[in-house]
């Protein structure tokens, strides 16, 4: 579909139907348009919405976009790395509109990885630098993703290695002894937080059970009383008949 024809298309739509503006954006992706116009077309779905529908069409879109993301990068596993690059490339960005900080950043990784892993050994214009491992890995920190904030900084580190610290833009060592020492400490920062998050994470789960055993509990001790109190007032009522009886005077 081409460009124009997207922009009209969606143009055309009646403004605040959501639901139709969202079935064109499917069919854009499904005919596999993944240029400007359709992260054009994602931004404008989004304009001029009040929170709650904003909210509401911001999941539905994400939903979209991970199906279809999904979808696409299965079919593509195969081909080529430019074209895997340029697709994953897309998503993050169309993640990024949609504010999808964590599918953002996930694709983001690959496209990383995928970048290194197809690097030739004399063309290097796929190598991923040092920095670029180190601004990942600081925005995944900066996030809150601990575990893949881990993963930037240990590949930036590995950057650093003798058999791998050349800038292949300007041919210079990362000889900055005192930059290592502070990605080491950002990679041990993040997996402090990681390990914090787990045992928050079980100190909660604990509570929960705790809270719900008691409640458990409270509910059969709640029973038990009534069945006590039911019993008790039942021996009394008896005994107060008994003496009723006791004390009454026959009459002549």
């Amino acid at each position: 579909m081409a460009g124009k024809g997207i922009r009209s298309h969606l143009q055309a739509i009646p403004v605040g139907d959501v639901r139709e503006s969202i079935a064109f954006l499917r069919s854009t992706l499904q005919n596999r348009s993944f240029g400007s116009e359709t992260l054009w077309a994602l931004e404008s779905i989004l304009v001029a919405r009040d929170v709650r529908s904003l909210v509401k069409t911001r999941a539905a879109l994400r939903d979209l976009l991970k199906s279809e993301a999904t979808s696409v990068l299965g079919e593509i596993s195969d081909s080529s790395t430019d074209l895997k690059l340029g697709i994953v490339d897309f998503f993050v960005k169309a993640f990024a509109v949609v504010g999808d900080v964590e599918s953002c950043l996930a694709l983001k990784y690959e496209a990383l990885v995928l970048r290194d892993s197809n690097n030739g050994e004399d063309d290097h214009s796929l190598r991923v630098s040092f920095e670029e491992w180190l601004t990942f890995g600081k925005d995944s920190l900066d996030n809150g993703f601990y575990a893949i904030a881990v993963k930037g900084f240990e590949n930036a580190l590995s950057c650093a290695q003798p058999d791998r610290n050349v800038d292949s833009k300007h041919g210079n060592l990362v000889t900055n002894v005192q930059m290592v020492s502070t990605v080491t400490k950002l990679r041990d920062m993040a997996r402090a937080l990681i390990a914090s998050h787990s045992v928050q994470t079980q100190a909660t789960e604990y509570l929960k059970r705790k809270l719900k055993d008691q409640g458990s509990s409270l509910c059969l001790k709640e029973k038990r009383n009534a069945a006590s109190y039911m019993f008790r007032r039942g021996i009394k009522n008896r005994s107060l008949k008994k003496l009723c009886r006791s004390q009454e005077v026959p009459l002549n």
